[in-house]
């Protein structure tokens, strides 16, 4: 690792201990037990395919570049700093910024489900937030659908020639809420409402999710723009090396 590198990455491990001081709160993402066993089965069977693109995404991309371990890490490292920030929004889940957009932004939205299902694990086994039963809901709207998102704006506004850090701010902030839209639909299917049903529930939830959500989705962005600063200017070989300013 050079000097330059070990300058970003003292940078995220500061941040990581920053964010680790934050409140308890009894649950992240979607908690231990919170969604009927079909739910969870049906959620963890559709990320399947994505997690299957994304191993061998990361194995194509380690196998032509090994430089790209460090970015990889670092992108990871990211997601755990970031999502470790909670705030209690709904019964059953908590708001927080996401950090899958940097992710999604140098590697592409399948690389980011295997790094998203790496840290929701960590989460759930060393941290007691989410929960396995869980994982595979939160790693659908985390790691698979926020990503996706992110992703499909920094390629599409990039083409149109806006802006790169406008690109990436809004390609990190508008995944971020789109996660907690799937979240909301994740939950309002699970539990729709006695008078309205699954419409009913879904409104419920995207309405308290959006108070606290906004303003994180907007903060995740211009932190995303900053840690781009970062990496353009003391990482130049390593944004090559995975062909970021191609």
């Amino acid at each position: 690792m050079t000097k330059n590198e070990t300058k970003v990455f003292k940078v995220l491990c500061f941040l990581c201990m920053l964010f680790a001081v934050s409140p308890a709160v009894s649950a992240m993402h979607i908690m231990e037990g919170y969604l009927p066993p079909t739910f969870c089965v049906a959620w963890g069977v559709i990320c399947l395919p994505f997690l299957f693109l994304g191993f061998t995404r990361l194995n194509r991309q380690v196998k032509e570049n090994r430089k790209s371990m460090t970015m990889i890490a670092m992108a990871g490292a990211f997601i755990f700093v970031i999502s470790s920030l909670k705030i209690p929004s709904v019964t059953g889940s908590c708001s927080h910024m996401t950090g899958t957009g940097l992710g999604a932004i140098l590697f592409g939205p399948a690389a980011v489900s295997v790094m998203g299902l790496i840290v929701l694990l960590f989460q759930a086994i060393l941290l007691a937030h989410g929960g396995l039963s869980t994982l595979g809901a939160n790693c659908f709207s985390m790691a698979i659908a926020g990503p996706i998102i992110s992703w499909l704006i920094y390629k599409g506004l990039g083409k149109a020639g806006v802006n790169r850090k406008v690109t990436v701010f809004l390609a990190a902030a508008v995944g971020d809420l789109f996660t907690y839209c799937v979240t909301s639909i994740q939950l309002a299917m699970a539990y729709p409402s006695a008078e309205g049903g699954f419409q009913a529930s879904l409104v419920k939830f995207l309405g308290v999710f959006a108070t606290t959500q906004v303003p994180l989705a907007i903060i995740e962005g211009i932190l995303t723009v900053i840690v781009v600063i970062a990496l353009e200017s003391f990482a130049q070989s390593e944004l090559k090396a995975i062909h970021f300013n191609a």
